[in-house]
């Protein structure tokens, strides 16, 4: 049996009183969606920045590829082929939508401005930005900047996907098309861990759902089993489990 694309093992962390973390163990296999919910506070997007190595946790190792990668700078992270979304898009706004993607593909992937001309364009066509490649970034409406967000870390050409609340803000029509650009995604063969408060569309997109709280894992398996427990109902909903 092949290493998962991406794991966690026994990864701690705490800011004074606070755990965020509590030996927490995790496995992404290869071509995967995962998705994971949780309270504000709950540690979510603290993970995110352990994977992709903005925070150093106290204790545990991060894996990629089953070769520790735990002491890694964030930029060789993303050469080695993790990518990510982040919660609030800040693309570069005086740019053009294809210059963004341009440069993601040079300093992410690595490769030379002039070779990644075509997959960019590739990729604002997927994105459903092709026709707003000339615009400035900082232009666009919110959908748009999200859509930019994911089409800038598909640039670095990763193979495992961290998403950050992409669908927050959004439409229940903007929520739909997105749900079907990151099928589309998937079928790319990119793996993918999903942070989301928009419950429906990550459980329209996941093969499976973690539940985070008090910095550990409460819940893991199928999307509709798990967002059924009394437990989640109760501790993520707020709702009492003989209610």
């Amino acid at each position: 049996m092949s290493a998962p694309i991406l794991a966690l093992e026994k990864i701690s962390k705490r800011f004074g009183a606070i755990v965020v973390a509590d030996r927490i163990d995790l496995a992404l296999a290869e071509g995967e969606a995962l998705g994971i919910i949780g309270p504000n506070g709950a540690g979510k997007t603290t993970l995110f920045g352990i994977i992709g190595g903005t925070i150093a946790p106290d204790s545990g190792r991060v894996l990629y590829a089953g070769k520790d990668i735990t002491g890694m700078p964030p930029p060789q992270r993303c050469g080695v082929g993790i990518g990510r979304s982040f919660q609030i898009p800040l693309p570069f706004g005086g740019m053009s939508v294809f210059e963004n993607l341009v440069v993601a593909a040079a300093f992410g992937a690595g490769r030379r401005e002039q070779d990644a001309y075509a997959s960019c364009m590739t990729i604002l066509e997927r994105c459903g930005l092709a026709d707003k490649a000339n615009r400035p970034a900082g232009s666009l409406t919110l959908l748009d900047r999200k859509r930019l967000e994911l089409a800038r870390a598909l640039a670095a050409e990763p193979a495992a996907l961290l998403l950050d609340e992409v669908a927050g803000g959004l439409t229940e029509h903007e929520c739909r098309a997105l749900i079907v650009l990151i099928r589309d995604v998937r079928q790319s063969g990119v793996s993918i861990i999903w942070i989301e408060h928009v419950v429906h569309a990550l459980i329209a997109s996941v093969d499976r759902l973690l539940v985070l709280h008090n910095g550990a894992f409460i819940a893991d398996g199928d999307p509709q089993t798990v967002i059924r427990s009394p437990q989640v109902a109760e501790i993520y909903m707020g709702i009492e489990a003989d209610a």
